[in-house]
């Protein structure tokens, strides 16, 4: 039974209520979440549930549990509690961690279109996170960089999705600046992040609204990672 994506539908919903349909090595299953499963450099979500009882168990992570990425497992503690299946739970997120998650998302985006370079990896984390690029000569400056990113966060453009079919997807191949993450396949449409007059690519991640939402970014650090691979690092001012 795949479980429904709330987090899809609005990321900014910081409680549900669920049902425990399963329990696997990975963790608990439910019926519905908001927690969003590692993947794409974007961390699992953390959080608690509420039994009905008032007990509460910590949620640690949340992964996939399943490789064709239909099911998310709620990682518990070891030898902690855990629900029984059917029960009925109050699923809270650290809101304060996954608003910042989607604050340093969406500023990525916005770094990818300030360095417009073939993107080899990155990461997000609680406030800050990073990005690869292959250049060759780099050169970059860390101010000029920022003031560019913040630039357009100050544009105040909303950020939407939309989806495309697998074939619309192969037919503009331009859309996909990763080189190391693939967008996933396999459902027949893929999750397009649109920023209004900036930037739209591939993305299952979770993001904010509208740019003016991240605040200020500055760049921290700029390293060699091998003849063609500048990482950047960026923070929430």
């Amino acid at each position: 039974m795949a479980t429904v994506l709330l987090f899809r539908d609005d990321a900014y919903a910081p409680t549900a209520t669920a049902t425990v349909v399963g329990l696997s090595q990975h963790g608990i299953i439910l019926d519905r979440t908001i927690f969003y499963a590692m993947g794409g450099g974007q961390p699992g979500d953390v959080g608690t549930l509420t039994l009905s009882d008032g007990r509460t168990v910590a949620i640690v992570n949340a992964v996939w549990n399943d490789e064709a990425k239909t099911e998310i497992a709620h990682v518990a503690p070891p030898e902690g509690l855990l629900p029984a299946i059917g029960d009925t739970v109050e699923l809270a997120l650290d809101w304060p961690r996954r608003y910042a998650r989607m604050k340093v998302h969406t500023a990525l985006h916005l770094l990818s279109v300030a360095l417009p370079y073939p993107v080899t990896g990155g990461s997000i984390g609680d406030g800050e996170g990073r990005l690869d690029f292959d250049i060759q000569d780099a050169g970059l400056d860390r101010e000029e960089i920022a003031a560019k990113v913040n630039g357009m966060i100050d544009q105040g453009a909303e950020v939407s999705e939309r989806w495309i079919t697998d074939a619309e997807l192969d037919a503009n191949p331009g859309l996909v600046k990763t080189m190391s993450v693939k967008p996933p396949r396999g459902s027949g449409r893929v999750r397009l992040v649109e920023i209004e007059d900036l930037d739209l690519q591939p993305c299952g991640g979770t993001h904010v609204r509208n740019t003016q939402e991240i605040g200020r970014i500055v760049v921290t650090q700029i390293e060699k990672k091998g003849k063609q691979n500048r990482r950047v690092r960026i923070a929430l001012a």
